[in-house]
């Protein structure tokens, strides 16, 4: 596992795009080779698709040649509400790039079998050859998507019933209304992220400092469930300098060490 440690959340986000728009060009999609994205919602990711369509307008980022599933969305939410998951990637995205919408796939929280939509998901990752690159967030209680904790690390992509703690979270959306959040949501499993050849995961602020220190310092458990990147063969966790509040200086004096010496090689 690879721990970037940046200044701030604009740093932190302004790293992993580029990142990310190096690993797409690298990767010389066509149209018979597609680059497969995995992609996140929430507040998380805001500054990479900030920085996504800033690449985009330069005419250094591309999405011709690129397929996205995102991670998950509400159930009962229709396309057009507010805060559907949807809406949110097209109006900080998908909208603004020069993505083939027929490349667009996100889970239909309205769809009158949920399972069978679940089950229809994986099935559509695994006809596009899986997943390159899936960019995520942790909630402060170290989930990833909406794996709450005590989800199965084998987990697919399935109907998952929201925590109070994720409701009161996510109220901010809902006019601060924990009672408006939906009770449950469609999501990719653990598994489905660790299918991924690679992992990216953007963490920010003092509020992901417990759940950053258990999902680093502390074994694989089931109650973080992004610890499961322990196990990832390529897997990076991009962070601010708050992010790492509690973790030991030992640690993070490891992983900027690492980090120098690659830069210098590169040099």
């Amino acid at each position: 596992m690879r721990l970037i440690i940046c200044k701030n959340y604009n740093e932190a986000s302004c790293w992993a795009a580029n990142y990310i728009a190096g690993r797409i060009k690298n990767f010389a999609a066509r149209a018979d080779k597609p680059f497969v994205l995995g992609l996140p919602t929430g507040s998380s990711p805001l500054g990479i698709y900030r920085e996504f369509r800033s690449l985009y307008e330069k005419r250094q980022l591309s999405f011709t040649n690129v397929i996205t599933f995102n991670m998950d969305e509400y159930v009962g939410l229709d396309a057009g509400h507010p805060q559907s998951y949807r809406r949110f990637m097209m109006e900080n995205l998908f909208n603004h790039v020069d993505i083939d919408k027929g490349n667009i796939h996100i889970l239909n929280g309205m769809a009158e079998d949920l399972t069978a939509e679940c089950r229809a998901y994986e099935e559509s990752i695994r006809a596009c050859g899986g997943i390159e690159l899936f960019v995520g967030g942790m909630g402060s209680d170290g989930h990833i998507a909406f794996n709450e904790p005590g989800s199965s690390l084998h987990s697919r992509t399935r109907v998952k019933t929201l925590t109070r703690d994720t409701k009161i979270a996510n109220a901010r959306f809902f006019d601060g209304d924990p009672d408006k959040v939906p009770s449950t949501a469609l999501t990719v499993g653990v598994g489905t992220v660790m299918d991924a050849r690679e992992v990216l995961i953007i963490v920010s602020g003092h509020s992901k400092a417990r759940a950053l220190h258990a999902v680093i310092e502390e074994g694989v458990n089931h109650l973080w469930t992004l610890s499961c990147l322990q196990m990832h063969q390529r897997a990076i966790i991009v962070c601010d300098e708050d992010a790492t509040d509690e973790l030991k200086v030992g640690t993070v004096r490891y992983f900027k060490e690492i980090e120098t010496s690659v830069a210098e090689r590169k040099g």
